[in-house]
């Protein structure tokens, strides 16, 4: 049985769409069979991320029937299939994020881990791909706006039944000025499932339209995703993959 996990957060600019390209990316390197579909339909980023800003089929066409799914199925690099979204403004009038839903049987086919890229905040596209989650994974920075709105993300996704697999803090600094981790999941009450530091590596793989795990394998943020795409699948990351702020992660969780 695949396994449908919904990338969301309660605001846009959190990082939500580069956590889906890299927990995408390494759980590939994990051998893992994975898709990523851009959920997004209203401001999709897959594509720009990846490299592939224009192509043929998008998901757009599929779900205004102009497409089969199977046509608008790439192969990135890095072994994982991508579902992009269209940048086109005509494409996304004739698409809606609700008929995502009767394609689901035919998506649990492509592969044995979908990966979401869901719109941020709490719209009707949110929403759509909320739906279709067995689990969500909720994105955010460690300041109280964007923790407030993963709150009510979180609490919306567990109203509708879904099971909330965990948060991911991203662009840790460190600083005094921010929430630390204690606090943030006190304030959540989820479990944590990887920090990922701010790193000016993510700003240059975005740069050359790829995961900072293949751009920059050695980086801070790549060894964290690796480190968080390991917890996913309940395998042991290596040494070397487990990241400084996983291993602060762990001595707070001990304290």
């Amino acid at each position: 049985m695949s396994r449908f996990i919904v990338i969301t957060s309660g605001k846009g600019g959190v990082g939500k769409s580069t956590t889906a390209v890299n927990l995408a990316a390494a759980l590939s390197s994990f051998d893992e069979d994975v898709t990523l579909v851009d959920a997004n339909l209203t401001t999709p980023n897959i594509g720009l991320h990846l490299g592939a800003p224009v192509v043929p089929v998008t998901l757009n066409h599929v779900l205004s029937g102009k497409a089969d799914l199977v046509d608008a199925i790439y192969e990135h690099e890095s072994g994982a299939k991508v579902i992009p979204a269209s940048l086109s403004i005509k494409d996304l009038d004739s698409a809606d994020t609700k008929e995502l839903k009767n394609f689901a049987k035919d998506l649990r086919k492509v592969s044995d881990i979908v990966i979401f890229d869901s719109a941020a905040g709490l719209g009707s596209e949110a929403i759509s791909a909320l739906e279709l989650a067995d689990e969500v994974i909720i994105v955010t920075n460690p300041n109280m706006p964007a923790v407030t709105d993963a709150l009510k993300t979180a609490k919306v996704a567990e109203n509708m039944g879904k099971s909330v697999k965990g948060v991911i803090i991203t662009r840790v600094t460190g600083s005094k000025s921010e929430m630390s981790l204690a606090s943030i999941k006190e304030m959540l009450e989820l479990p944590t499932l990887g920090v990922v530091p701010e790193d000016d590596k993510i700003q240059e793989s975005l740069s050359l339209r790829n995961a900072v795990i293949h751009t920059h394998p050695r980086s801070k943020a790549a060894k964290s995703y690796k480190q968080i795409a390991a917890k996913i699948i309940g395998r042991k990351a290596s040494a070397e993959n487990e990241s400084l702020w996983e291993r602060i992660l762990v001595n707070l969780r001990g304290r």
